[in-house]
């Protein structure tokens, strides 16, 4: 008989979450420089892919719950196939095929997980390869299968295959041990249900809870944060609706993909240091930007009105990142889209972002996925249904390894992905960083946008208003957004877009040394008071 485990309740939740016009899988794409050795390739997903359990499981559902179940008949050929893309394959091309793998389900029979080689991909002026990877959520989230991509991978072109190192993923001992801590937990759940009232579907806390049997005196801190996560779920349930725009509506089947141009890591973070921000804080007000250009072009009116975000956030323990499933909460972030002034715009994002990390929505969220992962899958639908209602789209942003990397001898030129969007939602949007360079993914609903490029190309010229505030002027973290405006606007309102990115290149390759003072400066005056920002921005 074939070994099967449980499968836990949030990635149950996660594999029910299936839809005809919204699948629930994680896809992504890696651009390789020349040719990728195919047989190489099988041999290294053999030797450190097929170790991790989830790749050669199956699910089963039968009356009372779901199970992973090893798959007696794998076979890797019915998971890694080879493709040509017509013609002078480009990345037209290549974004057309990615848009409808989105659209096109695993096989249940199957473990839910494909790798598709585009062999005549040309990205650049020669032909390289292009691997388009499918992986459904319910086996891990971005964070967990980053860290299983990074295993695949390599410092140098001819580093030896090796052994599957066992510390990459959690063992089977360990595995089992989670399984029994659920079982558990089901055993002696109606005990105790006053006591993790508000969090009581989330193994994590449930240990937590354990502890407070040899720690008493922690008892009232996690009572106050039972209490912070029912008031979260119950603001949660009463938030109105997202704003009604394009964005909002019933999706197709059919789907878009688009990605950007490479934007090199240390200029962000420059911006960010200067300005006082963080990395995702500068990219997140830049996709406002993007977003409130692209839809007034459509005719849509926003004064007051902000977009929602449904952004995830990694709730995993230190070390934890490499173990599969999903471990991570959501947070809705309303996007400053009314702003037209992208230094109000960055400060907004930023003032927003503070208050959700003292927030306890990110457990929340993850409570109620649990919580759907073990009710009825039509009460499930009714439940993310009214979540999804409260956001237009979700945003996620992933770190990636900051150096060079090889797979089966080839050298990784790009990486992006995309995440799937639950309910009704239409667009996601998805930021990967690599090798000192962040790119950005947009996955739309052929309906609603059905031309996503445009939003893209107006994402690097929203970050650039940044960066050409701070070369022009650089001591504007000491000025208000009324003062960069009244200084620096009629300048940038008389230059066209491509004028824009042409003058900002320009100040970047004749004195990169700038931007690099510029953040000493700031780091140099770390001591001092802070720039004064007015209270509408903070």
């Amino acid at each position: 008989m074939a070994k099967r485990e449980r499968i836990r309740a949030v990635d149950t939740a996660w594999l029910r979450m299936d839809r005809p016009n919204n699948l629930m899988m994680i896809i992504g794409v890696i651009i390789f420089e020349g040719r990728l050795d195919f047989e190489r390739l099988k041999r290294t997903l053999e030797v450190r892919l097929l170790p991790y359990r989830r790749f050669r499981q199956k699910v089963r559902v039968d009356t009372t719950c779901s199970w992973w179940e090893d798959d007696p008949e794998f076979d890797i050929n019915h998971h890694l196939h080879r493709t040509a893309l017509p013609g002078d394959a480009g990345k037209g091309e290549l974004q057309d095929l990615v848009a409808e793998l989105v659209s096109s389900p695993f096989d249940q029979a199957r473990p839910l997980w494909q790798f598709h080689v585009v062999e005549n991909y040309r990205g650049g002026e020669s032909v390289g390869t292009a691997m388009i990877m499918r992986i459904h959520h319910a086996i891990g989230d971005g964070i967990a299968l980053i860290g299983v991509m990074n295993s695949l991978t390599d410092e140098y072109a001819d580093a030896p295959l090796g052994e599957f190192d066992n510390s990459r993923r959690m063992d089977e001992d360990a595995e089992e041990e989670e399984n029994n801590r659920w079982r558990l937990f089901f055993e002696l759940e109606p005990t105790t249900n006053t006591m993790t009232a508000g969090i009581r579907f989330s193994a994590s806390p449930w240990v937590k809870y354990l502890g407070l049997l040899k720690d008493p005196g922690q008892a009232m801190n996690h009572v106050k944060t039972v209490a912070g996560i029912a008031g979260e779920i119950a603001w949660l349930a009463a938030m109105p609706a997202d704003a009604q725009t394009r964005l909002k509506g019933t999706p197709g089947v059919s789907k878009r993909v688009t990605w950007s141009e490479p934007i090199l890591l240390p200029e962000i973070k420059t911006v960010g240091k200067v300005f006082g921000c963080s990395v995702n804080d500068v990219l997140l007000s830049a996709v406002a930007g993007a977003l409130s250009t692209y839809l007034t072009e459509e005719g849509e009116v926003f004064g007051e009105v902000d977009i929602r975000a449904l952004v995830p956030v990694n709730l995993r323990k230190p070390g934890d990142n490499n173990k599969l499933g999903n471990e991570f909460g959501m947070v809705t972030l309303d996007l400053p889209v009314g702003i037209d002034n992208p230094l109000a715009r960055l400060y907004e994002t930023r003032r927003r972002m503070e208050q959700l990390k003292h927030s306890d929505q990110a457990m929340a969220a993850l409570t109620i996925l649990s919580a759907a992962g073990q009710m009825p899958k039509f009460v499930q639908d009714l439940v993310l249904d009214l979540l999804a209602t409260k956001a237009s789209v979700v945003m996620t942003n992933v770190p990636g390894p900051q150096q060079t990397r090889y797979m089966a001898g080839s050298r990784i030129v790009q990486q992006m992905f995309w995440v799937p969007q639950s309910g009704n939602i239409g667009m996601g949007v998805s930021i990967l960083s690599y090798d000192g360079k962040v790119q950005i993914g947009l996955l739309t609903d052929a309906g609603m946008v059905p031309d996503p490029q445009r939003v893209i190309a107006c994402f690097v010229p929203e970050f650039e208003k940044i960066l050409y505030i701070l070369l022009l002027e650089p001591d504007s973290p000491n000025l208000t957004p009324e003062d960069i405006e009244a200084k620096l606007a009629p300048g940038l309102n008389r230059l066209s877009p491509a004028d824009k990115t042409r003058k900002t290149r320009t100040a970047r390759n004749a004195g990169r040394e700038t931007a690099t003072g510029v953040a000493a400066n700031s780091a140099a005056q770390e001591t001092q008071p802070r720039n004064r920002i007015p209270k509408r921005f903070r």
